[in-house]
Order: C-alpha cells, then sequence, then structure tokens
C-alpha cells in the first residue's frame, strides 16, 4: 500500500463506523475557492492529485477523480498505482458524479463547509438509491479531521485596505451599492461568502490563499449593520492589521471572530424577523442549513450575488492602474525572455524551474509586486502539452536549444493582476510545429480585433478564436478567456469565453483573457495569450458596437510564423503591435535588451 491507498482505507474505515456507502470530497473551501489554503486541500491529501478542479467519490468498492481536460494528463499520472481512478468530464460520454453514485448508493457523506448549498441541493436531486428512494445525504463538517494527523489550520495573515484612490470607489460607497440592491430585491440582509466579492466590497486584500490577495472571512449586510466575520488571532495582528480594522471599524462595519458566525447571526436574527439573500452557488451547505435554521426557510431569498458583475466592470481608476500593472509586467517579460534566449544558447543547461524562478525574481523587482498570481507554469517540449503542467523544483527539463518553451505566468501587484503566455522557438521548428504555432496565433489576433454588437456574450465570441483551427480539424480542450480581478483573483467571472452556453454579456469595462492554444500529448503544447480591454467602439444605425483593447504588453516571436497563413489584416495587426511594445518599454530597458526587441519586433 502506498500513503494514499492508507488514507482511503482509513476513511473506508470512517464510512463503514458511520454506516455511509459513499463520500464525496471537493476540491473547494467553505467560500467554494478556486485555489483553497493547505487546510482543504483534501483532495490532494486522499489522491495525491494536485490540480485546482477535481472531485473524489469514495465507496467501498470504488475511489474515483472526477476532472475535466486540462487535467487529464497531470491527473493520469499523479494518480498512477494510488487506486484512484480518473473519470474525464466535459467530453462526449462523460458520467457526471451524480448520474454515476444513482442507483449504487443509499447514504452520501459530505463535508458541508467545502460542498455549496447548490451543489448538494444537485446531488440531493438526482441521485435515487438502489430502491428508487431518494439517497440521504449527510452533513459532516471538517470529517477528514479526525484520520488527518497534523491538518494544517485555518489560515490569517496580515490584513492591507486599499484607497480610493488606488481602486476608484471607497468601501461606504460599495456597501451602499449593496444595500440599494437589496432594497430593490425587498430583502433586509445578505450573507456573503465569496472570498473575493468581500475582498472587493470592503477594499481588503490579505495572503490567505496562496497567489490569491484574499482574508478568509464572511459578510453580513442589512440596511443598519454591517458584520464582518475573520480570524482575529493575536499573534496574526500586526500593524497593518490593527490599522485596516480600525478604518474598516470606523465605516461602520463591525469585525467579528470568523468562528462566531453562527452563534452572532442567530442574536442578531433573534431580534425578529427578517429576509435574507444568499447566493447557493457560494455559500457553503453547512452555513445555508444554520441559516435557514436562524432565518427559517421562509426568509431565505436564493439568487445570484450581485458583486461579481460589479466589480467585473473595471472604472477609470482601476483601468489605468491595470495599464501601469500590464506596463511593468511587459518590462520583466522582455527581460526574461531576452535573458533565456541568451542563457539557453551560451549554457545549455537552464531548466523549466531555472527559468520559472529567473522570471519570478524579475517581477518580484517591481515596486508593489506582491507575489504571483498563480504558479508559474514553465514548460519545454512535451511538458507543455499539459495546459495546466506543475514546473517541478527537482528534476524539471532542460530547454534546449530548439523546439518550443511555453510560459504562462502572472503578477500579483497593489495596483493589479497580470496573466500572460507567451511560447516561444528555442531554435529549429519541424514545419507541423510552425503551422500550429500560426493557427493558434491568427485565433487569438482574430478574437483581439473582434467588433461587435452589445449584448453579445462570450460564447457568441468564443469560435474567433477557435476558428483557424477549426479549418485545419483541430481544437484545445480549454475556454479561450476569462475574467481578471484587479489586485484579486486571476480568474474570475461572471463573464468568460468559451463554448460552454453562458448569456452574461461582455461589457465596456471588462478585462478578459485571450488565450487559444493546442497540445499534442508527447511532442508539444502551443499557447498565445494576451488580456483584452472591452471598450465602446461606435454608434449608428444598426446600434452600439463594442472592440478590444489589448492591454498586455510583450512582443510576439514572429521566426515561427508560416506567413503565408496569414492574412493581410493579421499581419498589419502584429506588426502594430508589435511596434507598439517596442516603443513603449524600449525606453525603460537597458541598451541591450532594447537593442534585442528592436529586433524582436521587426515587421513581418
Amino acid at each position: 500500500m502506498n500513503m494514499y491507498e492508507e488514507r482511503i482505507g482509513q476513511l473506508r474505515t470512517l464510512m463503514r463506523d458511520n454506516g455511509w456507502d459513499a463520500v464525496v470530497i471537493t476540491g473547494s473551501d467553505p467560500h467554494a475557492s478556486e485555489y483553497v489554503a493547505p487546510r482543504w486541500q483534501q483532495v490532494a491529501w486522499l489522491s495525491g492529485f494536485t490540480g485546482e478542479a477535481g472531485d473524489l467519490v469514495v465507496t467501498m468498492e470504488h475511489a474515483g477523480l472526477w476532472t475535466d481536460s486540462r487535467y487529464f494528463i497531470q491527473a493520469a499520472g499523479e494518480l498512477e498505482g494510488t487506486s484512484v481512478e480518473l473519470h474525464k468530464t466535459r467530453v462526449p460520454g462523460a458520467v457526471d458524479i451524480p448520474e454515476w453514485l444513482s442507483g449504487r448508493v443509499s447514504s452520501i457523506a459530505v463535508d458541508g463547509l467545502c460542498q455549496t448549498a447548490e451543489s448538494v441541493k444537485t446531488l440531493l436531486s438526482a441521485v435515487s438509491a438502489a430502491d428508487g428512494e431518494q439517497c440521504i445525504v449527510a452533513d459532516v463538517p471538517d470529517m477528514l479531521s479526525g484520520i488527518w494527523d497534523g491538518r494544517p489550520d485555518i489560515p490569517a495573515s496580515p490584513i492591507i485596505t486599499l484607497s480610493e484612490d488606488t481602486v476608484g470607489k471607497s468601501r461606504y460607497d460599495k456597501l451602499t451599492e449593496l444595500r440599494k440592491f437589496l432594497l430593490v430585491n425587498d430583502c433586509d440582509s445578505i450573507l456573503i461568502s465569496a472570498l473575493d466579492e468581500i475582498a472587493w466590497l470592503l477594499n481588503v486584500r490579505g495572503e490567505d490563499i496562496e497567489y490569491n490577495p484574499y482574508v478568509i472571512s464572511y459578510l453580513f449586510v442589512s440596511q443598519s449593520e454591517a458584520v464582518w466575520f475573520v480570524k482575529k488571532d493575536d499573534e496574526t495582528r500586526d500593524q497593518d492589521t490593527e490599522d485596516s480594522f480600525r478604518e474598516i471599524e470606523a465605516d461602520g462595519v463591525s469585525v467579528m471572530p470568523y468562528e462566531a458566525v453562527g452563534e452572532v447571526l442567530r442574536d442578531i436574527f433573534s431580534e425578529g424577523d427578517q429576509t435574507v439573500f444568499i447566493d447557493p452557488s457560494s455559500l457553503n451547505w453547512s452555513l445555508y442549513k444554520t441559516m435557514q435554521g436562524i432565518a427559517g426557510a421562509g426568509n431565505i431569498m436564493e439568487g445570484k450575488s450581485p458583486v461579481p458583475l460589479w466589480k467585473s466592470v473595471k472604472n477609470d481608476v482601476e483601468i489605468g492602474c491595470m495599464r501601469e500593472a500590464f506596463m511593468e509586467d511587459g518590462i520583466a517579460m522582455e527581460k526574461f525572455l531576452f535573458w533565456l534566449e541568451n542563457a539557453v544558447r551560451s549554457s545549455g543547461r537552464v531548466t523549466e524551474w531555472d527559468a520559472s524562478m529567473k522570471l519570478t525574481s524579475l517581477r518580484a523587482e517591481i515596486p508593489g509586486y506582491r507575489g504571483n498570481s498563480f504558479a508559474n507554469i514553465s514548460a519545454y517540449g512535451p511538458d507543455a502539452a499539459l495546459p495546466h503542467y506543475s514546473t517541478p523544483a527537482e528534476g524539471s527539463a532542460v530547454i534546449e536549444p530548439r523546439g518550443l518553451y511555453l510560459v504562462d505566468s502572472g503578477g500579483q501587484y497593489l495596483f493589479g493582476t497580470t496573466d500572460i503566455t507567451r511560447t516561444v522557438p528555442m531554435g529549429e521548428c519541424p514545419f507541423q510545429m510552425r503551422e500550429d504555432y500560426t493557427l493558434v496565433l491568427k485565433g487569438m489576433i482574430g478574437l483581439a480585433m473582434a467588433v461587435f454588437p452589445k449584448g453579445t456574450a462570450g460564447c457568441q465570441l468564443d469560435v474567433l478564436a477557435r476558428a483557424p483551427l477549426w479549418s485545419r480539424a483541430r481544437n484545445f480542450g480549454h475556454g479561450t478567456g476569462h475574467g481578471i480581478g484587479f489586485y484579486l483573483g486571476v480568474h474570475e467571472g461572471p463573464q468568460d469565453i468559451r463554448q460552454n452556453f453562458n448569456r452574461q454579456p461582455i461589457l465596456p469595462g471588462m478585462v478578459t483573457s485571450d488565450e487559444p492554444g493546442i497540445y499534442r500529448e508527447g511532442m508539444y503544447g502551443i499557447r498565445h495569450e494576451n488580456v483584452l480591454l472591452c471598450r465602446e467602439y461606435l454608434t449608428n444605425e444598426f446600434g452600439e458596437w463594442l472592440s478590444f483593447e489589448t492591454m498586455t504588453l510583450c512582443h510576439i516571436e514572429t521566426s515561427a510564423i508560416v506567413r503565408e497563413l496569414m492574412t493581410a489584416d493579421e499581419i498589419d495587426w502584429l506588426n502594430r503591435y508589435n511596434r507598439k511594445v517596442y516603443d513603449m518599454l524600449s525606453p525603460r530597458l537597458d541598451e541591450e535588451t532594447s537593442a534585442w526587441l528592436a529586433v524582436k519586433t521587426l515587421p513581418l
């Protein structure tokens, strides 16, 4: 037995003792976060799978991991020898967890703290026991604590606040907007658990989750009060945190212990009936049931939180700051690419990990840098065929002076969040590689050049990035674009650009990635990614029109392009973009790097 088989064996003993037929473990936390603190990395602890998106089901006879195409290759490698079977999602013929469980089991246990109310409701409605009756779902918060020796505690990092000069809108104004939402919806209060929403509303940032400037907390807001439930451990209360608490309390927000959320809300609701708005897609099942007991099921109004849409539309101050972030980030990227090209050719012993560390060190020199926005994907050759490749510190591949190297990375700055991918030819590339490189680039440019009527959703634009690949019967399995926060999560909604139907229009002020790709297992992977700002274009007799501004500033390598595949408009866009990069960045680069960039940005 390996340690994962032993841990699953311990879980099965727990199941046997409690009469559970199955346990469902998600890769999330009590706040429906995409990235989670070590305490809630339960899927990884049980199975060895380290991807950000994966759910685990354990029965007495079977253990399975459900994940999507971004992680198929990674999951197959990490699950080997663990006895955990990979179940592929979002592919033709896929069988999702509720369908797989239905008819197999009569009782299911979930950690209700790490399952959203929406997901458990779906499970309850979709899973029938073998006898056709509804399956029993038991809520067992922190169920793994009894078998997880040394389980990490709930994190509590220093807390800072951001001024109106940086974010463009005060917390007072944001809470006023939230209270207007409650009035319009004839609701007395709202309970918010999504960490990015709380950070945006209160203009606070922390370091409780790696790569994400969040504070583990809940926020309750009514017309008369606001209560922020947050860890208040004395040992983490540095001067920044103390000052932040005082500032927040001065704006009429009470600061209460994180663990007291149920007790305090019980006291608040005991003063009289009031309706409370909750978003079941982010509120966890355990707290949802607690609220039903406190407020009464009839006093709970369910719906989509308005905050994701508000924060997705950046104001002029945020846009100005993000332009600065992409400028600084672009300078770091150009320094890195110059270093990489010379280091590989001269030493011949640069590993993927060396390159990743070099890029991080260059970003760290930028004033206002607060860390990376996600783990660098530094991948050479076959490793780049894994869209979410995790670069190992030990044993990573050597980058050779041939083929393609892919780097997907980003930074968190006090003035914005960045995300960029560049696929770089390190030397000679065969024709198929160059053809794929060109087709993916054509897709990225096609989306960047889009002009579209107001009200158009991302799913209606997605084809622009895929059409060049589709024309050659090629494709990629991930989405084309995701929203990007302002010194918040590198992934945010409600907008996206992908084939899945999402009717949310792309609105002026939204910042969204543009990142088509292609992946040939065992050979190479290619992804080109810039970040786009949606803006107003023109109004005429046919209506209101929108377009994109490319915010990313880093040259696109032209040496691997098959020129004959490019249209005149695509070549013109590429030449203008590369010229803009040179004009804006070269004054901030040293003479040698600037001269190198001048050559790299010559017209195609």
